[in-house]
């Protein structure tokens, strides 16, 4: 049918059914005769053990979604897992989605197949509007489209940093609607900035026929941003949204799903692909699928769902304890922030020093960003990177609850997180009073002169 399990499946299970396609390839018949330049032979047993014997990938040259005659078990699990992965996107809140396909490259390389597609539909366009989110591969992804980024910067609303929509509509206004490839929005990304305002950009884009392109990285497991997706669809315009394998399904890195609404648009961006591609991506997401089942993922997400909760109200505990404020942004519902002002005010380097006590204490994934970075990226120069605003108010730490996080993760964190900022204001402490000490002695010789 099509459709993933609602129980998972053990192992030796999943296995089976692997070896059941794999003996549908042609590399692995027992009279085989193979002529041609690619056979699908291994030297290593291990390399073929690792991957069942599935060794032709998937596609064909000229398509990745198309049927390969000699290898009809690969070609059977692409289209299983892209079937799969389909109800998967559905139960985690877009319902009306009506195809995707699993590429094998990462969200940026994704978004770049994405631009590359409507290249050939909008020959005149040579600009992307960007609601600017500070990761550097979602800037590169236009770039290397070869497509000239327009920056918007965000709104300041409280703590959050918001889509300035007026300046968008402002933007698509001056620049000419023809000249504009797309909208390039965002969901999931780093706390104080939130996800993009997904139905006011969807209905701009439908108002001014311009394709619209979201970059939801890490959305899957979030119901809210999901929820921003289909709705944006139904009352405005997304052509497709790309998400990671790795980030939603905990698979290795190197690959990405591609979906959207009209299955036309997504099969073209699908013969965009040249030539066949890695089935390893594509295995990886299915025994993972197939092992989990649709219960078992609903239960990661609501565990998800729950460490966050957890990791905001115990955030809150430490930052009242250390005169500091877990910065209030509502609308993020994966990526939290505590500020650091006072660490910031005591001492310059102070901030950057956290970072570096954490990451050495085997604390992984918190972000310390200081005010005032300046970053070129491909010639364009942003002033301070990693907080998505030139100015942000203070210097922080992000932490975010991801899919697969456990209590365990959230205790330790917060009790080496607390460590290092105790160890820091003592030193901050020492450090004023020598200077206190030495100020007044200046100022002995000074009166003795």
């Amino acid at each position: 049918k099509g459709k993933c399990p609602e129980d998972g499946w053990d192992e030796s299970t999943v296995e089976l059914f692997l070896h059941e396609l794999a003996i549908m390839d042609s590399n692995n018949f027992l009279g085989n005769c193979g002529v041609g330049e690619r056979e699908g032979r291994v030297a290593s047993g291990l390399v073929a053990r690792r991957h069942y014997r599935l060794i032709h990938g998937i596609g064909r040259s000229g398509d990745i979604s198309a049927v390969q005659p000699k290898a009809a078990g690969s070609s059977l699990l692409n289209k299983l897992t892209n079937s799969l992965v389909l109800d998967i996107i559905k139960l985690a809140g877009v319902r009306t989605v009506a195809s995707c396909f699993v590429v094998p490259m990462a969200t940026g390389m994704s978004l770049t197949l994405c631009f590359l597609t409507l290249r050939h539909k909008r020959p005149k366009a040579k600009y992307v509007i960007w609601p600017r989110i500070d990761q550097k591969s979602c800037f590169k992804s236009m770039i290397t489209a070869g497509f000239e980024p327009v920056v918007i910067e965000n709104v300041l609303e409280g703590d959050e940093l918001r889509t300035d929509v007026e300046a968008v509509e402002a933007k698509i206004k001056a620049l000419g609607a023809e000249s504009i490839l797309c909208v390039h929005s965002t969901t999931s990304c780093f706390a104080p900035r939130v996800p993009d305002r997904l139905e006011e950009l969807a209905v701009i884009c439908a108002n001014y026929d311009i394709p619209h392109i979201v970059n939801n990285a890490y959305g899957v497991q979030s119901s809210k941003c999901m929820h921003l997706i289909q709705q944006g669809a139904r009352v405005g315009r997304i052509d497709a949204f790309v998400q990671s394998l790795d980030k939603n399904f905990m698979v290795p890195v190197g690959g990405a799903i591609i979906a959207g609404f009209n299955e036309s648009f997504i099969q073209e961006i699908s013969k965009m692909y040249p030539g066949r591609a890695s089935a390893s991506p594509s295995l990886d997401v299915l025994i993972t699928i197939l092992s989990l089942g649709t219960s078992g993922y609903k239960e990661l997400l609501k565990e998800r769902k729950e460490m966050f909760s957890y990791l905001s109200s115990e955030l809150k505990k430490l930052a009242d304890n250390h005169n500091e404020r877990l910065l209030d942004t509502p609308h993020n519902p994966i990526s939290l922030a505590i500020s650091l002002k006072n660490l910031d005010e005591n001492n310059d380097a102070a901030v950057t020093q956290l970072g570096s006590m954490l990451f050495t204490r085997q604390v992984s994934g918190a972000r310390v960003v200081p005010c005032g970075a300046v970053q070129t990226v491909n010639n364009y120069t942003f002033k301070g990177f990693m907080s998505h605003a030139n100015d942000y108010p203070c210097a922080y730490l992000n932490a975010a609850s991801a899919i697969g996080i456990k209590k365990q993760d959230v205790d330790v964190f917060l009790k080496r997180f607390d460590k290092c900022l105790k160890t820091l204001r003592k030193e901050a402490k020492k450090e004023k009073g020598v200077n206190q000490i030495s100020d007044s002695n200046t100022g002995t010789e000074q009166l003795e002169d």
